[in-house]
């Protein structure tokens, strides 16, 4: 049974304005980080305009029905494609894509009015978008990582392309047709993959956005907004976790409670923006020296603790002096640090004694002189 093309071509039209209409709303109400959303709106939007144009087929001038139709088609899957690179952090380059879309544009006309050849302008829109989609799957598979959403889309891309390297095929045999509405089993399947494409790729960018959010609301959740380390309860939670991995199989961590030294001087001295920068810095330069494992918290003010899994007291003394070490390489933000230094002693420690043994030896190397590491 052969579906009306038109009708499949309405349907399309109905898929991309509800698409549009649901990243348009994302664009709106998600974080600004979040990119790219935009691009993912207007591209449906242009879609939808294509498919106006093209069930308007005999109905309004070729020039419309025919050039315009197919290059807003084109157009569509390139600004797909500029969404997916500005999500992704790279920079959505259009130039030659602009090159792309005039050398299409005057193919097209060519082919509508000085050489009107059905076969060759659907032989040709189908390499065109064969190129396209070959673009997207490369960058995907570059940048785009593993989850799922990403993968859905590089699986709709997937299919699509198979689906044109069919049409091609049929094309160069000579079973192309004689016009995009003949209800035929070819067009059929060919628009009925359309219809399918356009809804999918849709639902990928939603998905994309979406686990993107989740993402960054998870990240919100944890750390700590000026200096990007774990917030304190997340980081409580990995020290229990570690314990408890220690009860099963040995091998307990040790713990690091870390003061920056005169904190409070420099606020009142510099101001507190001064102090945020020092606060910063010392976030990133304690976490260029942990190991892969370790984990660095803001436990409250100018205080942190650093979790170092399997750490013995030997190694974690070693972690410490690289800590004092690069916190006195003479960079303009640059602090003294007091550290107090606990380590895992068997199957009956607790998080709450290994606590307070460190801010014990924390509150020592204070009474000590400060800029000093001791050991509980």
């Amino acid at each position: 049974m052969n579906l009306d093309p038109r009708s499949m071509i309405a349907m399309a039209g109905v898929m991309s304005a509800i698409m549009a209409i649901v990243l348009l709303f994302m664009r709106r109400y998600y974080p600004p980080s979040i990119r790219g959303v935009g691009a993912w709106a207007a591209a449906p939007l242009l879609w939808l305009a294509s498919t106006v144009l093209f069930g308007a087929r005999g109905l309004i001038p070729d020039w419309l029905s025919l050039v315009l139709a197919n290059q807003l088609l084109v157009l569509g899957t390139v600004t797909y494609y500029m969404g997916t690179r500005s999500f992704m952090g790279q920079p959505a380059i259009w130039r030659p894509w602009n090159w792309l879309m005039a050398g299409t544009t005057l193919v097209f006309i060519v082919l509508t009015y000085w050489i009107p050849h059905y076969a060759l302008r659907v032989g040709f829109f189908t390499v065109v978008m064969e190129v396209l989609y070959l673009a997207q799957m490369r960058f995907m598979l570059r940048h785009g990582g593993r989850n799922f959403p990403v993968r859905l889309v590089e699986v709709v891309l997937a299919l699509h392309m198979g689906v044109l390297a069919v049409r091609l095929i049929s094309i160069l045999a000579g079973k192309a047709g004689s016009d995009l509405m003949e209800p035929s089993l070819f067009q059929t399947l060919y628009i009925g993959a359309y219809v399918i494409t356009v809804l999918m790729l849709s639902i990928g960018a939603v998905l994309m956005a979406t686990d993107r959010l989740r993402t960054e609301l998870e990240h919100l959740a944890t750390h700590d907004s000026l200096t990007n380390t774990l917030n304190r309860r997340a980081l409580l939670q990995r020290c229990e976790d570690e314990l408890e991995r220690a009860q099963r199989y040995g091998n307990g961590p040790s713990i690091m409670m870390v003061d920056l030294d005169n904190f409070k001087a420099v606020n009142d001295t510099q101001g507190h923006q001064h102090g945020d920068a020092v606060l910063v810095h010392f976030a990133e330069r304690t976490r260029q020296v942990l190991r892969r494992g370790d984990r660095l918290g803001r436990y409250g003010g100018e205080e942190f603790l650093v979790l170092l899994p399997g750490a013995d007291t030997a190694a974690a003394l070693g972690v410490a002096q690289r800590i004092h070490a690069t916190l006195a390489a003479g960079h303009p933000l640059d602090c003294e640090v007091s550290i107090g230094l606990t380590s895992w002693t068997g199957s009956h420690e607790t998080l709450d004694a290994m606590l307070s043994r460190a801010d014990a030896a924390l509150y020592r190397a204070k009474n000590e002189g400060r800029n000093r590491t001791v050991v509980a």
